[in-house]
């Protein structure tokens, strides 16, 4: 592990997952036709837990006791993290338009520091502050698309508000992971969580197939599902909660900015749309605002570093 740190630098690992997500977002928009948003949901956190149990069998197994021990505030990283996070962002995604969605999943930082500051009385700098706005401006510039009359006509729809949702609760989230017991392994932790948010999302999918909702299983269909299961559940979790625990959940937060950043090239790349002068101009405020927000030190308190966000 020791070896891996020096190999990949924290805040490389704290980039991949908003790459991830961003393809998540351009998934689940481009098909929301074709798969109900539970029905995403539930089989993106099945084959997850699948893909993920023979690397973390033998630690669930081993890890048992500590399972028990701490089955409470699992459930609450498995109720924000797996069944609410996604499931309020595909159920955003059907009815938001794009330019709404990314918007509003970009203020999921400062919400962070917000829930930070007020919850854990957590220390913010004006530096910091200043590249929360910066990376919030790029993102917005990103998402009006250089023209700041849009800005003026956005108004929220149902859409929307499940999209406000799903910040919330991986602000949340994010947050509480102060508390994820150190003792267990990451693989553990993480098939622990997808185990226990499965069954209310069980629940849900029986539910949504009472009322008719299925999709065909044709290849596009599993192609997509098996990216969201993989990449941005499997490896963006395991990649997110390392970072929150090594930077903290402030400075990892400003990371999520990246999130239109990326989702703008992916459409480039997959959709055929062009990259314009609002997208390299969006891009480098977040990439500079990040810059700054992470250029802090912590304040000293009895000669070491206030680690308590950790």
């Amino acid at each position: 592990m020791t070896a891996l740190r020096r190999l990949i630098p924290i805040g490389f690992l704290a980039a991949l997952p908003p790459l991830f997500w961003a393809g998540n977002f351009v998934m689940a928009r481009a098909l929301r036709a074709d798969i109900p948003p539970i029905a995403l949901s539930f089989w993106r956190w099945t084959i997850a837990l699948l893909v993920l149990l023979p690397f973390a069998y033998s630690g669930l197994w081993r890890q048992r006791a500590l399972l028990r021990r701490h089955w409470a505030v699992l459930t609450l990283f498995a109720l924000l993290g797996v069944t609410g996070y996604n499931t309020f962002a595909y159920l955003g995604l059907q009815h938001t338009t794009a330019t709404n969605g990314v918007l509003l999943t970009s203020v999921t930082p400062v919400v962070i520091i917000g829930l930070s500051v007020v919850l854990f009385r957590a220390p913010l700098r004006i530096t910091q502050v200043i590249g929360v706005l910066l990376s919030l401006a790029g993102v917005v510039v990103i998402a009006i698309e250089g023209r700041f009359r849009l800005f003026g006509e956005m108004q929220l729809n149902r859409g929307d508000l499940w999209i406000l949702a799903a910040s919330l609760d991986w602000a949340l989230y994010s947050v509480f992971l102060r508390w994820r017991p150190t003792a267990l392994d990451p693989k553990t932790f993480l098939a622990a969580i997808i185990a226990i948010g499965l069954l209310p999302l069980s629940g849900l999918y029986s539910w949504d197939l009472a009322l008719g909702h299925r999709f065909e299983p044709n290849a596009t269909n599993l192609a997509a599902i098996g990216y969201v299961a993989v990449f941005p559940s499997v490896l963006a979790y395991v990649f997110w909660n390392r970072a929150v625990t090594e930077m903290g959940p402030n400075r990892t937060g400003q990371y999520m900015h990246l999130i239109p950043v990326f989702g703008a090239g992916l459409a480039v790349l997959l959709l055929g749309e062009r990259l314009h002068a609002y997208h390299l101009i969006g891009g480098l405020m977040v990439g500079a605002g990040i810059a700054l927000a992470n250029g802090i030190r912590w304040r000293k308190s009895g000669g070491r570093a206030d680690r308590h966000l950790r």
